[in-house]
């Protein structure tokens, strides 16, 4: 069996290549379906807040252990029959994890949306977004759409590797269980309040370190693509702080530093108004072009971590010798 970083850099070109294909089995939806049963049979008001809490932090411990578990046993067993099937198996499971071509295409869908009509692009960045977006503004499908970007450079390439790296497909679904489960129960609503509540804690912490390491990895990236990472890191240190995640406002100040422009702001979810803190200068206003330019950071993000990846593979190989 291959060493984790070398699994790591082979699922990073797997989700490189082919993403996503329609119609495959995806992980991702047995966890849902599993999270979305348990929701419906136990998220119920009659348990009060203490009790949503201990169902909601039984979720959260279960889904991953039972994702991360049935992945090992399925790894060693076929390990036993024929390792290079094992091998393959691990490769197309943590590529499953990995969502960077996903996100770039995600990224060009809504830019060429504009082209063809504000609903259009509204209905393309719905896809990728958990705000309304009815009655967004042709500014405003570009401010979600770079911000969904830059959020999801931690989530979607950089996390996953990096427990890819030190636990191996094993590990890195257990942490895409713990995103899973955030994104389907880890809101601030009434209904998932307290029983989303353990979920968004284990999926902050789990995307500490990721997120931080994230800060590297951008300022390289926009160094090569000449934005100006200087002014990124500036703005992470200013403004990262004010989001309400610990870990989502590092990337996305270093985006709006990047690209010299404003994001974050007035959204809605549900109906519901919901102000987010503003990060970056409005030095020009956004424009199309800036969801192009965060699609360039995405790739050059996943570029550089393949880079670091297959480096320190051949590092490890060759004192192995």
């Amino acid at each position: 069996m291959v060493n984790t970083w070398d699994l790591g850099a082979m699922a990073l070109g797997v989700d490189a290549l082919v993403g996503d294909p329609q119609g495959w089995p995806h992980p991702v939806t047995l966890m849902g379906r599993a999270i979305g049963a348990y929701d419906r049979r136990t998220n119920r008001d009659a348990l009060g807040p203490g009790g949503l809490r201990i169902r909601g932090m039984l979720l959260a411990i279960g889904i991953p252990l039972m994702a991360g578990g049935a992945t090992w046993i399925l790894i060693w067993g076929l390990g036993r029959v024929w390792s290079p099937l094992a091998l393959a198996t691990a490769i197309w499971i943590t590529s499953t994890t990995v969502a960077w071509k996903g996100l770039g295409d995600a990224g060009l869908e809504v830019y060429h949306a504009l082209t063809q009509g504000l609903p259009t692009a509204r209905r393309a960045v719905g896809q990728i977004v958990g705000r309304d977006t009815d009655h967004l503004s042709e500014k405003d499908v570009i401010r979600a759409a770079v911000e969904t970007l830059a959020e999801n450079i931690v989530d979607g390439i950089v996390a996953p590797i990096v427990y890819a790296v030190v636990g191996g497909a094993a590990l890195a679904i257990a942490y895409r269980a713990v995103n899973t489960l955030d994104s389907m129960v880890g809101y601030r609503d009434a209904r998932y309040r307290d029983f989303g509540w353990a979920s968004a804690r284990l999926d902050d912490v789990m995307n500490f370190i990721p997120a931080r390491l994230t800060v590297a990895l951008l300022w390289v990236g926009m160094a090569i693509l000449r934005l100006a990472p200087r002014q990124a890191w500036r703005t992470m240190r200013r403004d990262a702080r004010r989001h309400p995640s610990p870990n989502a406002g590092i990337p996305e100040a270093m985006m709006a530093g990047g690209l010299g422009v404003r994001l974050g702001g007035l959204n809605y979810y549900g109906g519901v108004p919901s102000h987010r803190a503003e990060l970056g200068d409005a030095t020009r206003p956004l424009e199309p072009e800036d969801i192009l330019r965060a699609v360039r950071v995405v790739h050059w993000t996943g570029v550089i971590i393949g880079l670091v990846l297959v480096a320190v593979g051949v590092c490890l190989w060759s004192a192995a010798q």
